[in-house]
């Protein structure tokens, strides 16, 4: 199975400019998206360089009516202590993700519910699967919400994407997308609504992604923060490094 790192990991936004120091990242289909609209360190920046990127970043933005500033710094490696003192002090929010990867063989068996069906998303369930994602999506706003909408029927109709959505009782209860490359299959954006929650659906969801490409690595990136990383352990999952990002959203002029 292939060795991963966060060089494997999908990013939809392209390269707007790169250094040997960094690559910006810019999306200019769903401009208010962060993780595909950032600056990503190639090396870890003294306090004087992430000042110099930081107005490059904050520039760029502005003339687009981006309202964020979003950095990932090197993988595996502490931010520098007077990058972060700065970090802190202009109020950014710091933290951090973790990358998992599992050979799908690995991956414990989970006995069928009948309640529970899980389908790749085909054109009879993608308003289903539209419609799911939008309530998910909504947190962050309509705007967002309306946007990724779009992004989600582009991803449909491109084969690097495989679109899974699971019913509970034949209600839409949860759903994820896949991103397909030569070796790897990535989990991303897996969700299950509050109301169906510890009823093994995404357990079942991502059961149908082992047993659908066994022979690829699976991987997903966490929240190093949040509980659903101790679920990825208990499921066989193997640690494979962290990264830390700062985010701080910009005031209206």
């Amino acid at each position: 199975m292939k060795e991963v790192s966060y060089m494997d990991i999908h990013n939809e936004g392209i390269t707007a400019f790169e250094s040997d120091m960094f690559v910006h990242l810019h999306d200019s289909k769903l401009l208010i998206r962060y993780d595909s609209n950032l600056i990503a360190f190639k090396r870890m920046p003294n306090v004087q360089e992430f000042s110099k990127t930081e107005k490059y970043l904050h520039d760029y933005h502005l003339e687009r009516n981006q309202k964020h500033l979003k950095f990932t710094f090197p993988p595996n490696e502490k931010i520098e202590k007077e990058v972060l003192a700065k970090l802190i002090s202009e109020g950014y929010d710091i933290g951090f993700t973790e990358l998992y990867t599992i050979n799908p063989l690995n991956f414990p068996k989970v006995k069928k519910q009948p309640e529970i069906e899980v389908v790749p998303v085909s054109d009879s369930e993608l308003e289903d699967f539209l419609a799911l994602s939008y309530q998910q999506d909504s947190i962050y706003g309509s705007e967002f919400a309306a946007r990724k909408r779009e992004n989600n029927k582009l991803h449909f109709e491109n084969s690097k994407f495989w679109q899974v959505l699971a019913y509970y009782d034949g209600i839409p209860a949860g759903g994820l997308e896949i991103i397909i490359q030569d070796q790897t299959v990535e989990i991303d954006g897996l969700f299950v609504l509050s109301e169906f929650q510890r009823k093994k659906v995404a357990a079942h969801m991502q059961q149908l992604v082992m047993e659908s490409f066994p022979d690829k690595t699976v991987i997903l990136v966490a929240d190093g923060e949040d509980t659903p990383k101790e679920m990825y352990k208990k499921q066989n999952y193997q640690y494979a490094g962290f990264r830390y990002e700062a985010v701080k959203v910009l005031p209206n002029n």
